[in-house]
């Protein structure tokens, strides 16, 4: 039986984020939308609740029936879920005086208590509330403050239930990590067994369960997701996995080759499918990135379906789909049980027919990563910067051709090989290069030029959701530059992005 944690999410921005946190501890949890909190079962061994961007005190705001739960589990409250504990039980959650967002420090804190243990006074915390826990109720018991929130923690008597008006869960409150594990292992009793190799352990034994000598087709994109998928799958079911990775000429130079070898290495059953004509048609005379998008989209499901009907009996499709698309299509904010359709290798001919397989759908990426190099998976594939399902197909700005493909290509090469050769491919997260769709004025030798421009961009996030520009160094990015220009025939100008996300995106379409 799987021990797992409960997290009832409210809507806050940190959700995931405590998720995370607490599988860096090596215990399973899930998150569960507020109005769908389904029966106990017994592997729960808690429950936390997040924090929200509603107020309590609004007439619409979240309540969750905590009947089953409360005095019954341990059970702690987040922000929101500290001051609902405190309302619900009778006590006062009033707007703020003096308002908290950002970084406070703790000047008061009960160092014996279960939940703080190994905490200190002064240490800095995260807040982020519009409203304060201004009185608890007798039977509950103020446990630490800060200069301006008297009760920034509570117990309840008699019961493993506790509140905070902090976030342990970010990075800024510098012992909140403490705190989760005094929650999650003294007061849970987890025993963080949920490891990388317990996981492949017993997925690979479901597999092999649920899907028997069936056959499999999976669309392997050279992403990580898709191929740890597929290893997973393969160790399972062997050479009834049958893969398809299609070369849409939208990939990075020589990545069709490369990625080709890397899975043949691996042992897959895997079939390259050269389909670079079908995509330059599908997309010829089209500039709009959306209708590029479906262009590229439908072309792959044309290409897949093709590929897919020539393997006979085929019953399931497996995907790679992962814990955050689950998250989103399941949430407090539009309840679905759909993955949404781009996860779906484009959303698939009904009349497929086919079951769906998802073994990493319980996974966050960095944990697809670690489950990937437990299974001995190459750091080519397992480490590469995300990568666009269509490619270059959306950082060529306008309508793209075979030339701007190939411009695109050299540019992108000498930049990502550079980072490399300078030991600075692994301290970004994600760098590419961008055509943009204007010409500029140069000087080569004697000769006036009129040429592209392109964009260099890297930038630093945890996943994606919010992204920093990187600051590369002034000489490298000067030296890619005189690469670029000197060897790409058609570029005469290079300039670097530094925007962050928000308010742009990582990518330009």
């Amino acid at each position: 039986m799987k021990e797992t944690l409960w997290i009832i999410d409210f809507g806050s921005q940190y959700t995931q984020l405590i998720a995370r946190r607490i599988r860096e501890l090596n215990v399973y949890c899930v998150i569960l939308p507020y109005n769908k909190i389904p029966e106990l079962t017994p592997d729960v061994k808690g429950v936390i609740l997040s924090g929200s961007p509603f107020s309590v005190r609004d007439p619409q705001s979240p309540v969750p029936n905590l009947q089953t739960i409360k005095g019954k589990l341990p059970l702690l409250g987040v922000c929101y879920g500290a001051q609902f504990l405190a309302k619900d039980n009778g006590g006062d959650v009033l707007p703020s005086v003096l308002r908290e967002y950002g970084r406070a420090n703790l000047s008061s804190i009960d160092q014996q208590h279960k939940l703080l243990k190994g905490m200190h006074n002064g240490r800095q915390v995260w807040m982020s509330h519009g409203d304060t826990i201004q009185k608890i109720p007798s039977h509950f018991r103020t446990i630490c403050s800060t200069k301006d929130v008297a009760i920034a923690g509570f117990e309840i008597e008699g019961e493993d239930t506790f509140g905070i008006q902090f976030h342990p869960e970010v990075y800024h409150s510098t012992e909140g990590m403490i705190l989760l594990k005094n929650f999650v292992v003294e007061i849970c009793h987890c025993s963080q067994s949920w490891t990388p190799d317990s996981f492949v352990q017993t997925t690979v034994e479901s597999l092999r369960q649920k899907i028997g000598s069936d056959k499999v087709v999976l669309g392997l994109s050279g992403g990580v997701d898709s191929s740890v998928a597929a290893l997973l799958l393969h160790k399972a079911i062997g050479k009834n996995l049958y893969c398809i990775f299609v070369d849409n000429g939208l990939l990075r130079q020589g990545e069709f080759d490369e990625v080709l070898t890397s899975y043949q290495d691996m042992g897959l059953n895997v079939k390259g499918v050269d389909a670079k004509d079908r995509f330059y048609a599908a997309l010829h005379g089209l500039s709009e990135p959306e209708a590029k998008r479906k262009a590229i989209g439908k072309t792959f499901i044309d290409v897949f379906d093709d590929e897919a009907k020539q393997i006979q009996d085929v019953k399931w499709l497996a995907q790679g789909t992962i814990y955050p698309d689950v998250i989103e299509s399941v949430s407090v904010k539009g309840p679905s049980d759909t993955i949404k359709s781009h996860h779906n290798v484009g959303g698939l001919p009904e009349y497929m027919k086919l079951k769906i397989v998802e073994p990493l759908r319980e996974l966050f990426k960095d944990e697809v990563r670690r489950v990937g190099a437990s299974m001995g998976m190459k750091d080519l594939l397992l480490q590469r910067h995300p990568f666009p399902g269509p490619g270059l197909g959306i950082r060529i700005l306008g309508d793209i051709t075979p030339e701007k493909i190939r411009i695109l290509q050299e540019v992108d090469h000498i930049f990502i090989q550079g980072l490399r050769n300078h030991g600075l491919y692994h301290q970004v997260w994600q760098a590419l290069a961008v055509l943009l769709p204007i010409k500029s004025v140069g000087v080569m030798g004697d000769e006036r030029t009129y040429e592209n421009v392109v964009a260099l961009r890297a930038v630093n996030s945890t996943d994606g959701m919010t992204a920093d520009w990187s600051p590369l160094p002034f000489d490298f990015l000067a030296e890619v530059s005189n690469e670029i220009i000197n060897k790409v025939k058609g570029v005469n100008r290079v300039v670097y992005d530094i925007s962050s996300k928000p308010p742009a995106t990582i990518e330009w379409e």
